[in-house]
């Protein structure tokens, strides 16, 4: 589709949410605050179609997040505090500068150098912090590997992936103390200190630990339903079958 054609469908959409603003009782009572958990849904949504590799549906998902970019615009123009075209104008300037290998004589010679220069760019536009940039409602497990990503990019790393496999058996070592000594505290504090170098280990076999577990939380419901679904067909409830008869059914769902 050419420029002109998109640029046609964006403004169609933008003439669709000043009508709705104008005009649904719904749209009209919307503030950025109620918007809120609405996007945070979609961006989930969105995330479940990207893991399921549907690509219509994430047009579908992309569709309705635009949506919301579009509705938190519509209501800032309302106030005269910004607008769509603020909107894109700041993440244009902000991506020009922060590529000056793009658009200026900086030369990197690879991705991580490009990471890096983010990050120094990022502290001369005044930030105090790398990890300023960290969502403070982020899920843990995601605000884990985003605060790695962020000290990484400064040089705060582990050289070799063993040195962060022997990282993890260490905090193993600490959790299981804790546990023989029945400080629950002391092994919730462990307990994550082994989580946050498990997702560190992931960030050096390139794996994203996000994806991996639900990868895994999926792949358990569709065993687990497997189970319920041969046990109704017996006519007999999970809670009165033993675990042996339960094994049965996982393992034939594990060769599914």
């Amino acid at each position: 589709m050419s420029k002109e054609l998109q640029l046609k469908a964006f403004e169609r959409l933008l003439i669709i949410m000043d009508e709705l603003r104008e005009q649904c009782p719904w749209d009209k009572k919307q503030t950025l605050q109620t918007l809120r958990h609405l996007t945070i849904e979609e961006t989930y949504e969105l995330g479940d179609a990207i893991l399921d590799n549907d690509l219509n549906e994430i047009k579908k998902e992309l569709g309705d997040l635009l949506l919301h970019i579009v509705f938190y615009a519509k209501i800032g123009s309302e106030t005269n505090d910004f607008d769509i075209a603020d909107v894109c104008n700041e993440i244009c300037d902000k991506l020009i500068h922060r590529h000056p290998h793009i658009y200026s004589d900086t030369v990197v010679k690879d991705e991580e150098e490009v990471k890096q220069n983010w990050e120094k760019l990022k502290l001369k536009e005044g930030k105090k912090s790398v990890l300023e940039g960290v969502p403070r409602s982020l899920p843990a497990l995601v605000k884990a590997s985003r605060i790695q990503d962020k000290v990484k990019g400064v040089g705060f790393d582990w050289e070799e992936p063993h040195q962060v496999w022997d990282k993890v058996q260490e905090e193993l070592n600490e959790l299981q103390e804790e546990v023989k000594a029945g400080d629950q505290d002391k092994i919730e504090a462990e307990f994550g200190d082994v989580l946050f170098s498990m997702i560190n280990y992931a960030r050096f076999l390139n794996v994203n630990p996000e994806d991996a577990l639900e990868r895994t939380n999926k792949k358990f419901i569709k065993r687990f339903q497997y189970l319920e679904s041969k046990a109704n067909e017996l006519g007999k409830p999970l809670m009165d079958m033993t675990l042996a008869e339960m094994d049965v059914f996982w393992n034939e769902a594990k060769k599914q």
